[in-house]
């Protein structure tokens, strides 16, 4: 595991909590943290090869912008898990995928501009993969919370 010295730890809590909206975020963060600009970059660079940050990205609330999202799951042998989560990713509405120990073995968000076109993607996937039954669970009632992790 590499190390997460000060600097870093107060890099990655400013980018998930007070990422700034500007032309120049990592300038704007730069002088936040008393770093330059390329200093911010390069942390950030190594912070994701070395598998410490795997995207840095805004979230949205897809109702509010007119999509539609829902949680799926699906069996997953074993044998097709690497084919089902490439077809799966394959769909820019994914936003991601992550593997359980459990009967229904993989899990995926997806959005849409529409429930017909989440369905229609839903079944294109079991078609292309033979995997059956994707689940459909979208949410009955949103519960908000924030996924901030500080370090």
């Amino acid at each position: 595991m590499p190390d997460i010295n000060f600097i870093n730890k107060s890099l990655l809590n400013t980018i998930q909590i007070d990422f700034p909206i500007d032309s120049r975020p990592f300038h704007v963060i730069a002088q936040k943290l008393g770093l330059t600009e390329e200093e911010v970059i390069n942390r950030i660079k190594q912070m994701k090869d070395d598998l410490l940050i795997r995207r840095i990205g805004g979230n949205f609330s897809p109702d509010k912008l007119g999509y539609y999202s829902t949680l799926c799951t699906a069996k997953v042998p074993e044998e097709k898990i690497g084919l089902f989560t490439k077809t799966v990713n394959s769909y820019s509405g994914v936003t991601h995928n992550y593997q359980r120990n459990h009967e229904f073995n993989i899990w995926f968000t997806f959005i849409a501009s529409s429930v017909a076109m989440i369905e229609k993607s839903l079944k294109d996937i079991s078609e292309m993969t033979q995997v059956a039954p994707i689940l459909n669970l979208p949410a009955t009632k949103v519960f908000k919370i924030s996924a901030n992790f500080k370090v």
